[in-house]
């Protein structure tokens, strides 16, 4: 193992050579943090989560020095190879270490040092926060990424749900979602055209909502997935019959 990053289409050993000088990680994010100074009073009033219920994060940011087999290409086409696709390019990486998930953001080449035998180079990254899984919750799983000593095939629980005029709950424990709060969208077809209700619960944030998906792709911002305590999602149909597909990706920390 090589210890690799994929950036975009392009691995980092296999196009360029690249070796890291230590195992590549990107580095946590900040959380953001709001207080409220009480003058006259002890301490502050801390509002970090007032708005969401939950923190938020500033992006990933840091670099991460490759050293560059000098054996493989001459070093300026090397250096020019790197700069074409890479600099200053919004992409998604993923880690050799870390397969599952992906990365995105800015990356930049900051800097780079020739040598006899080899040379290096510094890529600066810009990312979010969360790191994505790279199978949304209606992927079919791949047999060679899947850990199977903890993995979750995510599409036999969200693909192709049947819904009737009997109004069935579903259950979704909360270590399906992940770290990262995620609005998921609602794949819908009915026998008629009217749609499919849904009450979607998530009491870790405290929502209770009764919404009508129509026929097609729908998004709703208020539907959130996030906490411990998973959600309840109920549907069914004023009449005929529908199937539903609820799509996301898995975010971590």
């Amino acid at each position: 193992m090589y210890h690799s990053i994929t950036f975009g289409d392009k691995n980092t050993w296999d196009d360029w050579r690249l070796v890291p000088a230590s195992r590549p990680v990107f580095n946590p994010p900040a959380q953001k943090v709001k207080t409220l100074d009480i003058p006259g009073g002890d301490g502050v009033i801390d509002l970090s989560q007032s708005l969401t219920g939950y923190p938020i994060y500033q992006n990933r940011t840091g670099s991460i020095e490759f050293v560059v087999m000098n054996d493989f290409k001459p070093w300026q086409t090397a250096y020019s190879d790197i700069m074409d696709y890479l600099h200053g390019q919004t992409l998604r990486a993923v880690l050799e270490d870390d397969p599952e998930y992906f990365y995105e953001g800015r990356f930049t080449v900051n800097a780079w040092k020739s040598e006899k035998d080899w040379s290096r180079i510094v890529i600066d990254y810009n990312v979010g926060p969360y790191k994505w899984s790279l199978l949304s919750s209606v992927d079919d799983w791949l047999w060679d990424p899947f850990n199977f000593q903890n993995g979750i095939i995510r599409s036999a629980l969200f693909r192709d749900i049947s819904v009737t005029t009997n109004k069935t709950e579903h259950l979704f424990d909360g270590i399906l979602f992940g770290r990262a709060p995620v609005c998921p969208r609602f794949l819908v077809s009915s026998s008629d055209g009217r749609g499919v209700k849904i009450q979607f619960v998530n009491p870790s944030l405290g929502i209770d909502l009764t919404k009508l998906l129509p026929d097609g792709t729908t998004l709703i911002p208020e539907f959130v997935f996030f906490g411990n305590q998973g959600a309840e999602i109920y549907l069914w149909c004023d009449s005929g019959e529908g199937v539903v597909s609820i799509d996301f990706r898995q975010g971590r920390l």
